[in-house]
């Protein structure tokens, strides 16, 4: 990556294009590069809606996810393609995919492995679980019990699991995609925070429009119903355009912006939001920072360009902090969502 000091400076009055006080050249270098190695976005978001129709923005975060090796949280009620969405993306990068269903008798033995004794050998021999792939689908998460949701912590974090008192690392890329019903249905237990924030982004995906589902509604009934999704992206694809997207310039003065929303979230008095400080309880942690600026990176990689802008921040922060924000009694006395404070944040915090 070319020296900071070289790097052109975005300017105030124009959000779209960078402003270099030197030579623009590194900017147009990078952004040629971006150019050639960003197009299999579109080729993997056109071979996706193959399978999905409507659902634009799930897909558009999935991909995302898969950009900036962040572990995705999708959010709806059933029926909504959720499963189906995870499951076209991992044939679309044909990665080894697991699935699993989590049930209120599901054990954390069942998702990571566990020692098998061998009676021929006389010894011990360790049984992986379904977590050993590279796209590990976690339908329903919040139907098990807390310690086999607590299974998952160390596998998203550190990319590797302990069996037995061995560690074995897992396979790259590695993403965990959960999906989960709303809190408010019955069986169904809230997410310890830990692992919530270990989370890249929450997506609360609604219900499809009335052409939308005209059209699944052929679609389904259609003499070829379950069209599937091809392979259109290697994994080394992936791996190298995830190297690309960490080189993808981000300004200080974008830095400083990511750092105030985050800060808001903690301390809304000290950003003339005195409003807010009794609907919150605990502000968003560190991870939010981290995970706005290497999301803002990739949803630049996918919109062809080798700068942040603003945008691109406010592009990502709904989830990024949805799930990270804390609602007090009286927020939810007031009925107030974590999206009504967010959204407030927002219009609050100065775009640089």
């Amino acid at each position: 990556m070319e020296n900071p000091e070289e790097k052109p400076v975005l300017g105030a009055q124009d959000n779209t294009t960078p402003v270099s006080n030197t030579s623009p050249d590194s900017i147009n270098q990078l952004n040629d590069r971006i150019s050639k190695e960003s197009t299999f976005v579109d080729l993997l978001k056109q071979e996706m809606h193959k399978v999905i129709i409507g659902q634009k923005d799930m897909v558009d975060k999935l991909i995302l996810s898969l950009l900036a090796d962040g572990h995705i949280l999708l959010e709806g009620v059933p029926g909504l393609a959720k499963t189906l969405a995870i499951t076209a993306l991992s044939r679309c990068v044909d990665v080894d995919f697991s699935r699993v269903q989590f049930t209120p008798d599901l054990l954390p033995a069942d998702l990571i492995g566990t020692m098998i004794f061998n009676q021929k050998d006389g010894d011990f021999k360790v049984k992986k679980g379904p977590v050993f792939a590279n796209f590990v689908l976690a339908d329903e998460i919040n139907r098990a019990p807390a310690k086999v949701q607590s299974a998952l912590l160390e596998a998203m974090q550190e990319r590797q699991v302990t069996i037995g008192g061995t560690t074995y690392p897992l396979p790259k890329p590695f993403l965990v995609l959960a999906t989960q019903n709303p809190i408010d249905q019955e069986g169904t237990y809230p997410l310890p925070e830990a692992q919530v924030d270990r989370f890249m982004m929450k997506i609360i995906i609604g219900y499809p429009e009335k052409k939308e589902e005209q059209m699944i509604i052929r679609s389904s009934i259609s003499k070829d119903p379950f069209p599937k999704a091809n392979k259109v992206v290697t994994i080394d694809q992936i791996l190298k355009a995830r190297e690309l997207v960490r080189e993808v310039y981000l300004d200080e003065k974008i830095e400083q912006y990511i750092i105030d929303l985050v800060f808001a979230t903690r301390n809304p008095a000290d950003y003339n939001m005195p409003q807010l400080v009794d609907l919150i309880s605990f502000g968003a942690s560190p991870r939010a920072s981290i995970s706005m600026a290497i999301l803002a990176k990739a949803y630049a990689f996918t919109k062809h360009r080798g700068y942040v802008i603003p945008e691109d921040i406010r592009a990502v922060a709904h989830d990024i902090l949805r799930h990270r924000i804390g609602l007090s009694y009286e927020a939810e006395a007031e009925d107030k969502t974590t999206e009504d404070i967010i959204v407030e944040i927002l219009n609050n915090v100065e775009v640089p």
